[in-house]
């Protein structure tokens, strides 16, 4: 690595909070590493101006561009913060092991789109947020590298849990990667092992 340490590049396709507090992790020294580059495939997307208010460069891209900016960028880790897309086989051929995504859920349970709908509409009592590895295979499957417990409330609407989930993606995030840029991340089978 750089003497600036890991080089991330981050797909989104929202408003960027998640990219936001990786961006700020990096700031404050807490992930030894910068964002170097910042794709959405929203022309519009609020990640970008979120990217530009943090001097990142940041462009709207087509799906199929995507390996070519991050290779050109010499990306190491990819961070999907709100990507609406599934990644297809070029991206996690091309980063394979080195792609991150955070899930509002504790995986394996409620994957998917609307994650915190489902788990109010199942009646569950905890939820909360998961940072995994992103694999080929069904969506959001990947191997789980950290998770953090929401509870449910009963006068929770959609919107205050998801708000509550949100607030644990925040942190939860710029750890996970934290220990991918230490070196203490290892994946073994499904089984991500965090090192001392």
């Amino acid at each position: 690595m750089s003497g600036a340490g890991l080089r991330i590049g981050v797909l989104g396709s929202g408003k960027g909070s998640n990219c936001e507090a990786i961006l700020a992790a990096c700031e404050r020294g807490l992930i030894p590493g910068q964002v170097v580059l910042v794709l959405s495939d929203v022309a519009e997307a609020g990640i970008l101006d979120v990217a530009g208010q943090y001097g990142v460069p940041a462009k709207g891209i087509e799906p199929a561009q995507v390996v070519v900016a991050l290779r050109e960028a010499e990306v190491q880790l990819v961070a999907l913060a709100g990507y609406m897309r599934i990644l297809k086989q070029p991206v996690l051929e091309a980063f394979a092991g080195r792609i991150m995504n955070v899930h509002p859920s504790l995986l394996p349970a409620f994957p998917g789109l609307r994650a915190w709908e489902q788990a109010l509409d199942y009646g569950a009592r905890i939820t909360g947020a998961t940072v995994h590895f992103v694999e080929a295979g069904a969506v959001d499957s990947g191997p789980v590298i950290l998770q953090q417990a929401v509870p449910v409330f009963a006068n929770d609407t959609a919107d205050s849990l998801h708000a509550r989930i949100q607030v644990a993606e925040r942190t939860l995030y710029p750890e996970a990667i934290r220990l991918f840029a230490e070196g203490k991340l290892r994946i073994s089978g499904r089984t991500v092992k965090i090192l001392p």
